[in-house]
């Protein structure tokens, strides 16, 4: 069948039905993964559109996928951090949804105190396993939609549940079917999607969702699982590694609407990020994510990654306050004890701390030489210098600078006589052989030893502010 596309203005070709290929051996892809080999990224030169929704957003699965690789967080820590996660998303939920366990007595409690917050965003949702058991939970709890694992691999089909792709997507199509019955909106969970038979398996179970959804008037949402982190943004990548072939050929193929479509990466290969951009701009509305990339092995999607890169491909934050990405990493490192690799990006103690002198020289000209973007405004992070042996004495009056807080007037400048006083302190501890930086505190000390008023002056006035 023929017809006319007015995203692209295009005539288009659209009769393509995929049936179920059953198989007496599990497909494998041995020559891409090769257990005992790096797997490998291969290519086919056919390209997709990019056909980015006209809206995207995030969910969060921090109190799901993100527990999992953690010790649980209790009630209140939830609560808080649900709190958090909803002032980060703005007026305009572009966090959407965040999904919790219910299997425990904390987890149902952690749900209704969050409940009770009152918040349209983001909706809490569950997650459940394949058993029609578990749906009376959700009902009980009153959560109107839920994720329910629907394992798309031969990896997982053949071997972890011991059935053929027929008896699976069968026994799939019967628990969502059960779902529907009493009211829940499935999302269904398309675990190892990267390593699965996509034209053999994954089209075909998204067609007969497709068929459900329609007969039955429910949404279904389908969440494209990278579960060991294969997916690989390049284009003209050959499935199932390509994520801009999974995200068309849900949408295209299987006829799955942008906005019913998410995508939940992991890190293990370093393009969660990327690969999460890549679905959005192929055709996802959604992108799952948790909550600093805290999840199994080496973590999920790092949510406030997402939120910065959203602002760089549609130009504007909707609505977003990304100054509680602040807060955020501040509450996991002194409230729940979590070590931020220091250097992280937005998150981590040194990611806009400059080391080198000669970038704290450009630093002291005009910040945005060597800063990302205005980190104070943007993230309450305002740019700062480590002070080692090659600080010199830019990196000493750009410390002093932004730990006081001077403004233009107050601003010491690198030739000032007490900046040279301070270096000569710094300078004999290096040739008395010291290989480390200065901390804060040693700073802290050498400065009031040279410029002993300037301390009391600053805490006097942070004194007054407090009043």
């Amino acid at each position: 069948m023929i017809t006319f596309n007015k995203s692209t203005n295009t005539l288009e070709q659209s009769a393509y039905k995929y049936t179920l290929q059953e198989v007496d051996e599990p497909n494998l892809y041995r020559d891409m993964f090769n257990y005992e080999e790096v797997p490998k990224c291969t290519f086919n030169h056919r390209r997709v559109p990019m056909n980015p929704p006209d809206e995207i957003w995030i969910t969060d699965t921090t109190f799901r996928d993100g527990q999992q690789s953690r010790a649980p967080y209790t009630v209140g820590q939830i609560v808080k951090l649900f709190d958090m996660l909803h002032r980060l998303g703005g007026p305009n939920g572009m966090i959407r949804q965040s999904e919790f366990f219910l299997y425990s007595d904390r987890d149902r409690e952690a749900v209704r105190k969050c409940q009770e917050l009152g918040y349209e965003f983001p909706e809490i949702t569950g997650w459940i396993r394949a058993k029609k058991s578990d749906f009376q939970l959700v009902k009980e709890m009153n959560i109107p939609e839920c994720g329910i694992l629907v394992s798309c691999s031969d990896y997982h089909i053949f071997k972890k549940l011991g059935k053929d792709r027929k008896q699976a997507m069968e026994g799939y199509m019967t628990i969502i079917r059960d779902a529907i019955e009493i009211g829940l909106r499935p999302r269904c969970h398309l675990e190892d999607i990267t390593r699965a038979d996509f034209y053999g398996f994954v089209l075909p179970f998204a067609t007969e969702l497709h068929k459900l959804m329609q007969e039955s008037k429910m949404p279904i949402k389908l969440r494209a699982c990278d579960t060991l982190g294969y997916g690989t943004p390049f284009p003209g990548t050959a499935l199932p590694r390509s994520v801009a072939g999974i995200i068309y050929g849900l949408n295209h193929y299987a006829g799955f609407e942008s906005a019913l479509i998410e995508w939940h990466g992991h890190n293990d290969f370093y393009k969660s990020v990327v690969n999460a951009s890549a679905a959005w701009l192929y055709g996802a509305s959604s992108v799952n994510c948790s909550l600093l990339g805290i999840g199994e092995r080496t973590g999920n999607t790092p949510l406030e990654g997402m939120v910065i890169e959203y602002a760089q491909l549609r130009g504007s934050l909707n609505g977003m306050d990304t100054t509680v990405i602040h807060e955020i990493a501040e509450y996991y490192e002194n409230e729940l004890g979590y070590i931020i690799p220091p250097r992280t990006p937005f998150v981590g103690r040194d990611f806009n701390v400059t080391q080198a002198g000669i970038h704290a020289d450009g630093l002291l000209k005009d910040e945005e030489i060597y800063n990302i973007f205005d980190t104070d405004k943007l993230l309450n992070r305002p740019i700062r210098v480590t002070i080692n042996q090659g600080s010199g004495l830019a990196g000493i009056a750009h410390w002093v600078n932004g730990y006081f807080k001077f403004d233009d007037l107050d601003k010491l400048d690198k030739k000032d006589e007490r900046i040279a006083k301070i270096k000569e302190k710094i300078d004999l501890q290096y040739e008395s052989g010291r290989n480390t930086s200065i901390s804060y505190d040693e700073m802290l000390e050498i400065v009031n030893e040279v410029m002993p008023y300037v301390n009391k002056v600053f805490i006097s006035k942070e004194d007054d502010e407090a009043k």
